[in-house]
């Protein structure tokens, strides 16, 4: 009777430890005697037909041949790759938003060939094998800091540690208002602030800021126009949105009366636009004191001064207004 022949091992690759099963393909397996993978004998074996046998890996490492014995003979060979385990030594960054999405790179050893990246017992969303020492992984969703792991048919690696960040949190930016030019230095307050990498008004980055603590960051606003919801982006993500408002600055129309004596206290009405937020009135350099009506209307009562005449503004949270001129009149003299 011809001796074994053997076609092929399937899998033919494995993990050092052994003990994983593989099917020998070929013919003339009747009352095989030995299996064996280089110089080791097979944990075990069983001819399933004269064509297949099912066998359970010894441990060993790199290549081996593959050989069956029958009283026939010997077979040819067949080579076995025993796949060391692969290892991980770094995951960069290492830490991101709960929602997942962020694309990290795991740095280790033996990759080639990795089926599965887990984060904590939750698959990678998607993974690239770029070498035997680095795959490229997206996040899946997650919370905490979980353990990280490759496996390729060398086995499962040890675990490197990712760290889910909650998104930030804003509760308030004070002032909430402020000229359209920008400028205007605000508080924003709420929680997870720390790493903050971005300020934004509306969709313009703030033109600087500052973060003071986890639950507050000093920023400069940046020129704009109407009502802007503000966010912060972290590592964790980017946060829920407070408003801020552009405010235009004031204009003044008219005063009436035109005129009024050099003593205090006259009664003078300024018409315009943005009045709304008026902070000082000033007749000179001198200030009045004010009632806001409107946003388009203030009464004002003229302070003492000179006969002449006098430029009168508004200075309201969005700057300062143009000028419009009162005259004093002496009082009459016998």
């Amino acid at each position: 009777m011809a001796p074994p022949v053997l076609t092929s091992v399937v899998p033919n690759t494995g993990p050092v430890a052994g003990t994983n099963p593989v099917t020998l393909n070929g013919s003339q397996f009747t009352g095989a005697t030995a299996v064996t993978f280089g110089s080791a004998a097979a944990l075990s074996y069983t001819v399933t037909t004269p064509s297949a046998i099912s066998a359970t890996v010894p441990p060993g490492t790199g290549t081996v041949n593959v050989t069956v014995r029958t009283p026939s003979g010997l077979s040819n060979t067949v080579t076995y790759t025993y796949a060391p385990a692969p290892t991980l030594s770094s995951i960069a960054p290492g830490q991101g938003p709960t929602s997942g999405g962020t694309t990290v790179v795991l740095t280790g050893t033996g990759l080639t060939g990795a089926t599965a990246v887990t984060f904590g017992s939750t698959p990678a969303t998607s993974f690239t094998v770029n070498s035997a020492t680095q795959i490229t992984a997206t996040t899946p969703a997650g919370n905490g800091a979980v353990p990280v792991t490759a496996t390729t048919v060398g086995g499962t690696s040890g675990a490197v540690f990712f760290s889910y960040l909650t998104a930030p949190s804003l509760l308030s930016v004070a002032p909430s208002q402020g000229p359209a030019s920008g400028g205007t230095t605000v508080v924003l307050t709420g929680t997870g602030l720390t790493g903050t990498t971005s300020v934004t008004f509306g969709s313009t980055p703030a033109t600087s800021f500052t973060v003071n603590s986890a639950t507050q960051i000093t920023a400069v606003s940046p020129a704009g126009t109407g009502t802007v919801p503000v966010t912060v982006t972290g590592p964790g993500g980017t946060s829920n949105t407070v408003f801020y408002s552009y405010l235009a600055a004031p204009a003044l129309t008219a005063l009436s009366p035109a005129q009024g004596p050099t003593t205090a206290g006259a009664s003078v009405t300024l018409t315009g636009t943005g009045l709304t937020t008026a902070s000082a009135v000033l007749f000179g350099s001198t200030p009045a004191s004010f009632t806001v009506v409107s946003d388009t209307t203030l009464v004002a009562l003229a302070p003492a001064g000179p006969a002449g005449a006098v430029a009168v503004g508004v200075t309201t949270a969005a700057g300062s207004s143009n000028t419009v001129s009162y005259l004093r009149v002496a009082a009459p003299a016998i």
